[in-house]
């Protein structure tokens, strides 16, 4: 068995125990009724509100892409960008962690424009730019919901927020000075990438402030649409609770310990409500539930979408060209070669 498998195995492992640990806990018949007392018309709305955001994220996407592209014939189009982000969201799906739906937008933007390097470092920004923003949006959550955190947990968040932030800042132009044969050889390929993707961001802050502001703005609206979902269930937290919750779940799901996030991010948020808002723990499981499903949805349509925009003259991916599931193996792999 290669060590693939072995990683894969062990995250739908730790999946499948924190599933049955929740399933233990909360008692099937009230979380079912719970997810069931969502009104089809509020998730659908939802699920438009979802993939409005993530059209803003496409547009942020392309932007960092082309932004390594000079000749302007090469540059990714918006259905392009469109199709490849859709198939990113449709492999976040099928791969271990959010970082496969990147590699695999990464890989169909560069066979659609011939610039590889454009692709990946556009990418890499990209996802450098969200993490911060995401470190933001749960110091200010911490701040915000204060009176409803405990004073050690919340001088605890607030303190690793800043360490995070702090380190960024003061680390990054300290990096930026080591040169690459430093580096392990096994790393130098994706140290190489990182060091120019930053080094991008340096070269032009104002662009990385308006990434840095679209991000926030995503995030923060994926926050309320969170809340829209408790909120139809009964769920009603304050606002400041959603957004340290929300964030923090997410961030925690990032780390590669279970596949996709499931029954990670259940706990979690679960967790977040029930201690700082005194929620049901069946309340919020179901509102993570429920938002996992507008995720698989979303990815559903995603993969649609791929095959659909496929069909147009010029299309260089999706429909016959290829399988989505084939270039997911090729980005999976490209990934654990450069981190291998």
């Amino acid at each position: 068995m290669n060590k693939r498998a072995v990683k894969l195995g062990i995250k739908l492992g730790v999946s499948g125990v924190l599933i049955a640990l929740i399933a233990a806990v909360v008692p099937w018949e009230k979380l079912w009724t719970s997810v069931r007392s969502l009104d089809a018309r509020t998730w659908g709305l939802v699920w438009l509100g979802f993939i409005a955001g993530h059209a803003l994220g496409v547009l942020k996407w392309r932007y960092n892409v082309n932004l390594g592209i000079r000749s302007a014939r090469a540059r990714l189009s918006t259905v392009d960008a469109a199709q490849c982000y859709a198939a990113g969201m449709f492999a976040n799906l099928c791969l271990p962690s959010i970082v496969g739906g990147d590699a695999l937008k990464a890989l169909l933007a560069a066979k659609v424009t011939g610039r590889a390097e454009a692709a990946v470092v556009g990418g890499l920004t990209e996802r450098l730019i969200d993490t911060f923003a995401l470190l933001v949006l749960i110091l200010v959550g911490a701040w915000w919901s204060s009176d409803a955190m405990p004073g050690w947990a919340q001088s605890t968040v607030q303190v690793g927020a800043l360490v995070a932030l702090a380190g960024a800042a003061l680390f990054t132009p300290l990096v930026l000075r080591v040169k690459l044969a430093r580096w392990p050889r096994k790393l130098r390929r994706t140290v190489g990438r990182a060091l120019v993707a930053l080094r991008r961001l340096t070269e032009r802050p104002q662009r990385a402030l308006l990434v840095f502001a679209l991000s926030l703005v995503i995030q923060a609206w994926f926050v309320l649409l969170n809340r829209e979902l408790g909120r139809g269930i009964g769920l009603d937290a304050p606002l400041a609770v959603w957004f340290f919750a929300v964030p923090m779940a997410k961030a925690i799901t990032l780390a590669p310990i279970s596949f996709g996030g499931f029954g990670l991010r259940e706990v979690t948020l679960a967790g977040f409500l029930e201690a700082l808002a005194k929620a049901p723990r069946e309340l919020g499981i179901a509102a993570s539930v429920l938002w996992q499903s507008v995720l698989v949805a979303t990815g559903l349509a995603g993969g649609v979408l791929w095959f659909a925009l496929g069909l147009r003259r010029g299309a260089k991916t999706g429909a016959g060209h290829g399988s989505l599931l084939a270039e997911q193996r090729r980005a999976t792999s490209g990934a654990s070669a450069r981190h291998g």
